[in-house]
């Protein structure tokens, strides 16, 4: 359970003193426990703690901080965001139905798609922003809706309070991977949702330093299944790596901010860009659910920013990736460091071809992590990446002209 608060604290207070001391040594970091087992008093006679998979005195503080962070009562740390995302599916049984957002991560899609529907569950993909499609596609099979708000990569906003009302007149529950907001802009379970899922190794450790997981949900049932489904499938976060984590969680707030600022002047500059045809930012005006994103992300609009070009190809968007010099091209997001990627071609491959398309990935489409750096100096960059790639494809089409 996390740490009940004596005093009423705003997030950032929240993400700094949820973390306990010590009691025995006073320590006001947290101790890293890299131990496996536990000595025990009698047989089942111990202090909490008896072997390393089933609880762990550095997970558990992370645990209970994810679950204040969210306005949750329960956590759960896992070795991966997949593995979280793997003991949540965990709950269904065959037969069971998942209406899962189009626009969805492709780990998510190759989960779901190669390993689960072969167990017999069922997944069934809608455009979550407009709430008549979910409405109109859940049947008394569906017991799972799953939401990413902001969508990975094209930032689609879903309505989270509306959904899950829909959700819970069918008897279903909402489930929303609230990786790109992080519990800094959001929090799903006030909003209505049962069961909140990260990937840590994002915005919450926050440096490109650890790969880890979070889930957080405020039903004691829902707790009980998860733990047992925790410690049954053994993929736990490991002491050090919930050191991490919890470290970086920390600073969140602060870098939170940041990505957010740094991110909405990127948006902007780029719908100034003559070679760009559209920006995907919720935090822009004209992004079509910009008015649902205002009313549930408070302190800002995240990190990520995507775009496509008006030379819609893979090769134009693939050389662009080479033509930054801050933004470096590397899978993932979330980090200090700012990145790019071209999802097409790297966290999106696994999707076909046709089904990425009609979500909205367009096969120009590039997704900006925009860090921490100082935010003309990032424009600056994507300035003379773009310049260089005017003159090249300049070149390629009087080539073309030529022959």
């Amino acid at each position: 359970m996390p740490i009940k608060r004596r005093i009423t604290m705003q997030f950032e207070t929240a993400a700094i003193h949820a973390v306990p001391t010590c009691k025995l040594t006073g320590a006001v970091s947290t101790p890293i426990y890299q131990t496996s087992t536990y000595e025990q008093s009698a047989p089942g006679v111990h202090k909490g703690y008896d072997y390393s998979r089933t609880n762990n005195p550095t997970r558990k503080v992370l645990e209970e901080l994810i679950a204040s962070l969210e306005e949750g009562t329960h956590g759960f740390a896992f070795a991966s965001g997949l593995a979280a995302i793997d003991a949540v599916i965990k709950l269904l049984s065959s037969g069971d139905e998942v209406l899962a957002v189009d626009d969805i991560y492709g780990g998510t899609f190759r989960i779901f798609t190669h390993i689960y529907s072969r167990l017999g569950i069922k997944i069934k993909y809608v455009d979550t922003t407009d709430i008549i499609n979910v409405v109109d596609n859940m049947t008394p099979q569906t017991k799972f809706i799953w939401l990413e708000t902001p969508t990975n990569p094209t930032l689609k906003i879903s309505d989270i309070s509306e959904i899950a009302k829909a959700a819970h007149a069918n008897n279903a529950l909402l489930v929303v991977d609230n990786t790109f907001a992080s519990p800094a802009l959001q929090q799903p379970l006030t909003l209505g949702a049962d069961i909140v899922i990260h990937s840590a190794t994002k915005y919450l450790a926050g440096h490109s330093d650890v790969i880890a997981g979070l889930v957080a949900v405020n039903s004691p049932e829902l707790a009980e299944k998860i733990k047992f489904i925790q410690n049954s499938s053994g993929a736990i976060l490991a002491p050090f790596d919930s050191w991490l984590t919890i470290r970086g969680i920390e600073t969140l707030s602060l870098r939170a901010a940041k990505h957010s600022a740094n991110a909405q002047k990127v948006a902007e500059f780029l719908q100034t860009v003559e070679l760009v045809d559209e920006v995907y930012y919720p935090g822009l005006a004209s992004h079509k659910n910009h008015a649902v994103a205002a009313k549930q992300q408070q302190g800002g609009f995240g990190g990520v920013v995507s775009f496509t070009l008006k030379t819609d190809t893979e090769a134009a968007a693939g050389k662009f990736t080479q033509l930054t010099e801050l933004f470096k091209l590397a899978e993932s997001l979330g980090g200090v460091k700012s990145l790019l990627c071209h999802p097409a071609q790297m966290t999106h491959k696994s999707i076909p071809t046709d089904t990425r398309r009609n979500a909205g990935i367009k096969d120009s489409l590039i997704r900006l992590s925009v860090g921490i750096e100082n935010a003309d100096d990032l424009i600056n960059d994507l300035k003379q990446a773009f310049g260089r790639l005017d003159f090249i494809l300049a070149n390629e089409l009087s080539n073309e002209v030529a022959k």
